[in-house]
C-alpha cells in the first residue's frame, strides 16, 4: 500500500473515533503539513465518505452522524489485540458478552481480515493455552452490564432487583461508585439507600437494572477497586482471624491479597525492633469459613508472626511445624 493511500486511511481511522479533529491535530498525527490533510479529506469526499468541516476556535473536520463506515480495517497488531482480548476474556470469564456472543464477535472479526492475517491468528489462537480455569460464574449481562456503567460514569441513582448470598430479594436504590472485575466476577460498590450504608453487589446476582433521575456526587477516599477487596476481606465468616506479622504494612500488603486480609500498624507495637529486618510488626485480620489452609499461608510470608486469636489456629501451625520438622529429619524413601 502506498504512503499518501495509507495516510488516508489513517485519517479515515482517526474520524471514526468521533468528535471533531482539527487540522493541527490531524496534521500532527499523520506527520504531514495542513495544507495535506486538507488534500486527503478531498480523497475522502471523492470516495462518498460525508466528512463534515465544522467552523469556529475549536473546528475542524468530523463523520456525518449517523454514517456507516466500510468494513473493518485492522493492522496485524490491532487484529491480534482484538481476538486475544476476546478469547482470553471468554475463556477467564471476564468477558461481558453473554452465551455465544464473544465468539460471534470473534468470527466477525475474522471474517473481515485479510486471508493471510486469518490464517496467522488461527495459527496463534489454536497454539494458545491459558492456566486460569474459566469462573464457575456467569458474565453479566449486557442488559444489567450497561445501565450500571451508565449509572456509574454519569453519577446517576440506580433502581436494581437483587438476590443476596442467603436468597433474599427486593429492590435496591444504589448510588454507583465504581464497576469492578475482580477473580472472574463484575461487582459494582456503591450506597445502599435502603440501609444508608456503603455496599458491594454482585452483578451476576442483579436480575434488571434502571438509570433513575437526578444525580449524586460520589464521596472522596477510596478507589471502587479498594472498596471490592475490603468488602471481600471483611465480609462475616466463622472465624476471625488475627495475627501480628513483623514488617511494615506495605510489605504485608505485597504477600497477601487485598480481598483476604485487611493490614494496619499494630499501633507503634515493636517499633525500633528488628531494624533491618522490616521494622516493628503489622495486625492481619483475616476472615475465613475454615483454618486449614491458614498456617501453609502464614509460613509462607517467611516472617516472624504470632497467632493472637483463635487459639484453634495455634493448634494448626504446631502441627504444621511439626510436621516439617519431621520431614526434615526424616530419610527420604529408597527409590525404585
Amino acid at each position: 500500500m502506498s504512503r499518501p493511500v495509507s495516510r488516508v486511511l489513517t485519517l479515515l481511522e482517526l474520524l471514526q473515533a468521533g468528535g471533531v479533529r482539527t487540522v493541527a491535530e490531524l496534521a500532527e498525527r499523520l506527520g504531514v503539513a495542513e495544507r495535506t490533510v486538507r488534500r486527503y479529506v478531498d480523497h475522502l469526499v471523492d470516495l462518498d465518505v460525508p466528512v463534515e468541516s465544522v467552523r469556529g476556535r475549536y473546528g475542524g473536520y468530523r463523520l456525518a452522524p449517523g454514517h456507516r463506515m466500510p468494513p473493518l480495517m485492522l493492522s496485524d497488531d490491532e487484529a491480534l489485540a482484538v481476538l486475544l482480548g476476546l478469547v482470553a476474556g471468554r475463556r477467564t470469564g471476564i468477558t461481558a458478552a453473554a452465551g455465544t456472543a464473544g465468539e460471534t464477535a470473534a468470527a466477525k472479526v475474522r471474517r473481515v481480515l485479510p486471508e493471510r492475517l486469518r490464517h496467522r491468528l488461527d495459527a496463534v489462537l489454536d497454539s494458545l493455552t491459558f492456566t486460569a480455569a474459566p469462573a464457575g460464574s456467569a458474565a453479566p449481562e449486557a442488559a444489567v452490564l450497561l445501565p450500571v456503567a451508565d449509572a456509574v460514569r454519569h453519577h446517576r441513582p440506580l433502581a436494581i432487583r437483587y438476590t443476596g448470598g442467603r436468597g433474599g430479594s427486593g429492590e435496591r436504590t444504589v448510588y454507583p461508585y465504581g464497576l469492578v472485575a475482580h477473580a472472574g466476577r463484575w461487582y459494582v460498590t456503591g450506597r445502599d439507600l435502603s440501609v444508608g450504608a456503603d455496599r458491594t453487589f454482585r452483578l451476576d446476582r442483579i436480575d434488571g437494572a434502571r438509570v433513575l433521575p437526578g444525580t449524586f456526587e460520589p464521596p472522596p477516599g477510596p478507589g471502587p477497586a479498594e472498596r471490592v477487596l475490603t468488602a471481600l476481606a471483611t465480609a462475616p465468616y466463622r472465624h476471625e482471624v488475627t495475627v501480628r506479622v513483623r514488617g511494615t504494612a506495605e510489605e504485608i500488603r505485597a504477600l497477601l491479597p487485598g480481598s483476604v486480609a485487611v493490614v494496619a500498624d499494630a499501633d507503634g507495637e515493636g517499633e525500633g525492633e528488628g531494624e533491618g529486618e522490616g521494622g516493628g510488626w503489622c495486625r492481619v485480620e483475616i476472615r475465613a469459613e475454615r483454618l486449614d489452609w491458614l498456617p501453609g499461608l502464614l509460613a509462607s510470608l517467611d516472617r516472624p508472626f504470632a497467632v493472637e486469636r483463635p487459639d484453634e489456629l495455634r493448634g494448626l501451625v504446631a502441627d504444621l511445624a511439626g510436621r516439617l520438622m519431621d520431614a526434615a529429619r526424616g530419610t527420604p524413601p529408597p527409590r525404585d
